[in-house]
């Protein structure tokens, strides 16, 4: 973890904005729907942890949300893909914060679009890797500092292809399918702690992932990440009541 300042007191409460005094952990945070929600998340007063592969991507947005007024963020430089590391962030959360209070699951990866016979096991294998067992590993690390906060809240990036499954998309459609169970399931056992366990479904969004799948289409047209980030806010918040559902993010 990189952070060159003192860290401020999680306890500390503000008048700055729903997430004042809560400690937010995003993945995915340097680009397209982790970004936004990121900076969505600070400006509403929030201590947040950011997680992606890239130090300079990081800083990047480290920046941008202190010249916006935010708590300095926490940075933590991590491919989500090496497993082991993921087992530590829990324990250093704890030294510094002593809670979590939101989770947002954001990473994730296409994979590839191609008939089942012809996806390599390698390929296969990776995205089952950041899109699921990354989860499992943030769930299994972070569950104890989600139980320590007052109203812990875990929100996952899933996807209409768990369900639809069309032709072609079976590695990206089995992943989504197997998070939104993992996330079910967490959510049952958690409920009795006050914590709740949710998907979001963002539909079409310009991202680069986006693009990745449909490179002859018009960016232009579709949302982009900072249009839909405030409808994952509620889900994150002390009061929001509802655990192991899918939201799905109106197109309007």
């Amino acid at each position: 973890m990189a952070d060159n300042t003192e860290a401020p007191s999680a306890n500390k409460a503000d008048d700055r904005g729903r997430m004042s005094a809560r400690v937010a952990l995003v993945t995915g945070a340097t680009r397209g729907i982790g970004r936004a929600v990121a900076k969505l998340l600070a400006a509403e007063g929030a201590q947040t942890i950011l997680v992606a592969r890239t130090v300079g991507a990081l800083e990047e947005v480290d920046d941008e949300i202190c010249k916006a007024g935010g708590l300095k963020p926490t940075l933590v430089p991590l491919d989500l893909s090496e497993l082991d590391r993921i087992d530590g962030i829990g324990a250093a959360l704890y030294e510094r914060y002593g809670k979590l209070d939101a989770l947002v699951g954001n990473a994730g990866t296409l994979g590839v679009l191609s008939p089942i016979a012809h996806i390599s096991p390698k390929t296969w294998e990776d995205a089952f890797t950041v899109n699921v067992h990354a989860n499992y590993r943030l769930l299994r690390s972070l569950d104890p500092l989600l139980r320590l906060s007052d109203a812990g809240r875990a929100l996952f990036v899933t996807s209409g292809q768990a369900e639809k499954a069309n032709a072609y998309w079976s590695v990206y459609a089995a992943t989504k399918a197997a998070l939104n169970a993992l996330v079910k399931s967490y959510a049952e056992e958690v409920a009795k702690f006050g914590i709740k366990a949710n998907l979001v479904s963002p539909g079409p969004i310009r991202t680069a992932m986006r693009a990745q799948a449909f490179p002859g289409e018009d960016p232009e047209k579709l949302r982009t990440p900072e249009q839909i980030a405030p409808a994952f806010l509620p889900a994150l918040l002390p009061d929001y009541e509802t655990t192991g559902g899918i939201i799905d993010i109106p197109r309007d």
